[in-house]
């Protein structure tokens, strides 16, 4: 397998985790920080660009994954690189998110 599959499996996995605090925001009709608020990653975006962004960012996880390479959930390596994208961007987005919810 080309070294690159691995590196699009890492994103794919980072895209993943990042669709689901914007996703689940938005679902709950909760404001929450996107990349489309004034100022960026700090304003707050309505519940409906949060639902619009964790859905590309969930659509986007899904094609790095499924059409990149031969991505196979039985393959244990490339599930723990993916897993490893998703919990280093689930760590910055707990860092990032923490200063304005009293987290880290």
């Amino acid at each position: 397998m080309r070294w690159y599959y691995y590196v699009s499996y890492f994103f794919g996995g980072a895209f993943l985790a990042n669709a689901v605090p914007h996703f689940v925001s938005g679902v709950s009709g909760h404001p929450f920080q996107s990349p489309f608020a004034h100022p960026p990653g700090e304003g707050l975006s309505s519940a409906l660009v949060n639902v619009l962004w964790g859905f590309t960012n969930l659509v986007i996880g899904y094609l790095i994954l499924a059409r990149v390479g031969t991505f196979e959930l039985r393959r244990w390596r490339h599930v723990i690189i993916a897993g490893v994208g998703a919990l280093l961007m689930a760590v910055m987005l707990a860092r990032g998110f923490g200063r304005f919810y009293g987290g880290l």
